[in-house]
């Protein structure tokens, strides 16, 4: 007690209270520590996520098959990272989700080939932030990898602080350092680790920020990400990378890097596999499942989902999975006729239409658009704005731009609009999710400006409430206008145009 108050004299002590601050932790306490700092609602079988989207059965196999083909089980893929990319809606959680129960399944192995899983989305707090991503990762490396449990463990009691550091060093001492402690990795099986929807990473990793980001952040904070698969990588470890997520051009443009290319497979969903044969498996078996509940029971003469309805369906659906399923769950209503919501939606009813834009199945994707659009920076919202409205009110030649045309579309448009060449396709960057703006690797099946038609009914329904936009189709049709009058005006008697 002396040492507190060395050379001191003349004074009294009542009541003292000492406390001690270190931070120790017990070894059957740190994955307890471990555990209450991870995202545990991120795992593929969360509480949270549960049911978990899966792809219905018989869907999706070419890409299932392509994905577990590349990782091997056994032996170890020579480019250890995959990148599977494709736009919004077209499932590609539903895969990660199905590839992460297919191999957990297996029982032929003697260790559990997935490793850890991360599924980012962006309106959960502990999932829209690599705040826990490393951490999460590492807790789960205790459970599927036994053996480097008491390593992890060692770590966290060692510093505990550890978890409150850079995600960099995080990644150094709870997952490179612990899996050099066992020795000769070579021997190790390699474990699959998913990560999913980075594009669904808004957040910086400071937990404590709660202001909205803009597009800028968000693509550092992605990138950052993709920047820890990397640098995992380099150490050479057991592990393989299963990264899905949009196709967003910072994260196209970084992952056809030099440093990322080498090392990664990429795999295009919109490309592989029979969308509409997938979707089609889908709906006949969805409405076969509603046919056998209404009650009475519809004669063979008025069979609902008789094949012309069927046909129509799937041609609208445009292999779209998430328009399909949204709009199967929009007619599968005990309480109204299924099979007239179907011949609505098919017709185009105007009086069906203000019912199904404000039914709850479609608010999942319309909750999709918004977010979209919740994305793009304040600064270009405006020129954003305009561009779209032009878009929709010239649509029927520039609905049908495709593939090298795009851009010599959207140079027409910013000359007519009066801004400057270019200026508009920058302008829908962070709309790229849904608005083809790449002319070369969309697939033979991209003959439409938009990648489904349903946004642009979602921009047109001005009944929908849009995120600090509002779109005035008139305000295109006025600006079109103008600037082809004022080309016209330009047109001499020799019926030249003034520069074009």
């Amino acid at each position: 007690m002396s040492s507190y108050f060395a050379n001191s004299r003349d004074f009294a002590i009542k009541k003292l209270t000492l406390n001690n601050n270190n931070n120790y932790i017990s070894e059957g306490d740190a994955l307890q520590y471990l555990h209450k700092y991870s995202a545990t609602s991120a795992m593929h079988d969360s509480e949270e996520r549960y049911p978990p989207p899966l792809c219905h059965e018989g869907s999706r196999e070419v890409v299932i098959s392509r994905i577990e083909g590349w990782y091997g089980f056994e032996i170890p893929p020579e480019k250890k990272i995959m990148w599977v990319h494709a736009p919004a809606g077209y499932g590609k959680t539903a895969v990660a989700g199905t590839v992460s129960k297919n191999m957990e399944s297996r029982t032929d192995l003697d260790f559990n080939p997935v490793g850890a899983t991360f599924f980012f989305w962006r309106t959960s707090d502990e999932r829209n932030s690599p705040a826990r991503f490393i951490i999460t990762l590492a807790y789960q490396f205790t459970i599927s990898i036994p053996e480097l449990a008491p390593h992890i463990e060692a770590a966290v009691k060692r510093n505990p602080m550890v978890l409150n550091k850079a995600l960099e060093v995080q990644l150094t001492k709870l997952i490179v350092e612990p899996f050099k402690s066992l020795g000769e990795l070579d021997s190790m099986p390699h474990r699959l680790v998913i990560i999913d929807g980075i594009d669904e990473c808004i957040n910086s990793d400071q937990q404590s920020r709660v202001e909205k980001q803009y597009a800028e952040d968000q693509e550092r904070v992605q990138v950052r990400v993709l920047d820890l698969i990397r640098i995992l990588h380099s150490h050479n470890l057991p592990l393989c990378f299963l990264i899905l997520s949009r196709p967003e051009p910072w994260i196209k443009q970084h992952i056809e890097s030099k440093s990322f290319q080498p090392i990664t497979e990429t795999l295009d969903l919109y490309q592989v596999g029979d969308h509409l044969g997938d979707v089609e498996k889908f709906v006949r078996n969805e409405l076969a499942r509603i046919a056998e509940t209404l009650d009475p029971q519809p004669a063979d003469d008025e069979e609902w989902s008789e094949e012309d309805i069927v046909k129509d369906f799937l041609q609208q659906t445009g292999g779209h999975m998430l328009y399909a399923a949204t709009v199967i769950r929009h007619i599968d209503d005990p309480y109204d006729n299924p099979r007239q919501l179907l011949q609505d939606i098919l017709n185009g009813e105007s009086n069906s239409t203000q019912d199904l834009t404000h039914s709850t199945p479609f608010s999942s994707l319309h909750e999709l658009y918004r977010q979209i659009l919740r994305s793009c920076p304040q600064r270009n919202q405006a020129t954003m704005i305009g561009v779209l409205e032009e878009l929709l009110a010239a649509r029927v030649e520039f609905y049908r731009a495709s593939g090298e045309q795009v851009h010599p579309a959207f140079n027409i448009l910013d000359r007519l609009s009066g801004r400057a060449p270019g200026r508009g396709i920058k302008a829908l960057r962070p709309l790229h999710a849904v608005i083809r703006l790449s002319g070369s690797n969309d697939g033979s099946s991209g003959d439409s400006l938009f990648y489904h038609s349903s946004f642009a009914e979602f921009l047109e329904d001005q009944s929908q409430p849009l995120p600090d936009v509002t779109i005035n189709v008139r305000k295109g049709v006025s600006r079109v206008l103008a600037g082809c009058l004022k080309a016209m005006s330009t047109i001499t008697m020799d019926g030249q145009c003034d520069g074009q």
